[in-house]
């Protein structure tokens, strides 16, 4: 990215949107899996060309990031530290912790933690910029409050929203499916079994039947 690129969540939201200006896309359907930030189009009154609104198994409230991600968010201050806490990476027994990054999907003979995770990291690794990057996301989340105030003004999205959470998830709280079926005015929850955070590795065909119902 350039090096002024606002990378905060909130400035990856507005990327998202501009990409929807710059291929001029109308009524999408907006799927969040993982990572909820495109909820901050909505405080941004940037959801004209957004139909609905799919959040399987994302962030969402004050969770940004998830509590397994918070220690890089704390080490993203201290660029020395930042850097070596990512050799970690490197190290196949910390890919496939349960607590950790290991714990996103209860599929494992997708080999999600030699080849996934690591395509995930690597990049970061080998190449300063990139984790330069890394760095201005990692710890670009607002406050606890100012979420939780963002979070509120997301009540104005109208527009049909699907909510499907995970039945194993160890990065999102199982409180919040229901919280956001509760908060969007025209929202329905599913819950997934034998899933977790990746739901489209876990139950491919699940989520794909539940987002062809919910687009139709």
């Amino acid at each position: 990215m350039n090096p002024d690129a606002d990378l905060s969540q909130q400035g990856v939201a507005s990327i998202l949107g501009d990409f929807l200006d710059e291929l001029d896309l109308h009524d999408v359907t907006l799927v969040l899996n993982d990572w909820g930030g495109g909820q901050f189009l909505i405080n941004a009154d940037r959801t004209d060309r957004i139909a609905r609104l799919a959040l399987v198994a994302c962030e969402a409230f004050d969770n940004y990031p998830p509590k397994a991600a918070r220690p890089l968010a704390v080490l993203s201050k201290m660029p020395p530290l930042f850097t070596a806490a990512l050799q970690l990476f490197r190290m196949r027994g910390f890919r496939q912790a349960s607590s950790g990054y290991g714990g996103m999907s209860v599929d494992k003979e997708y080999h999600l933690y030699d080849d996934l995770v690591h395509g995930w990291f690597a990049p970061a690794l080998t190449d300063k910029a990139i984790r330069r990057d890394f760095m201005k996301f990692a710890g670009g989340a607002p406050s606890r409050d100012k979420l939780l105030e963002l979070a509120e003004g997301q009540q104005k999205f109208t527009k049909p929203v699907l909510v499907v959470w995970a039945d194993q998830d160890t990065m999102m709280p199982a409180e919040h499916g229901p919280r956001l079926a509760g908060h969007y005015p025209d929202a329905r929850l599913v819950v997934v079994e034998d899933s977790s955070t990746l739901v489209p590795i876990d139950q491919p065909e699940v989520l794909a039947g539940l987002l062809r119902a919910f687009v139709v």
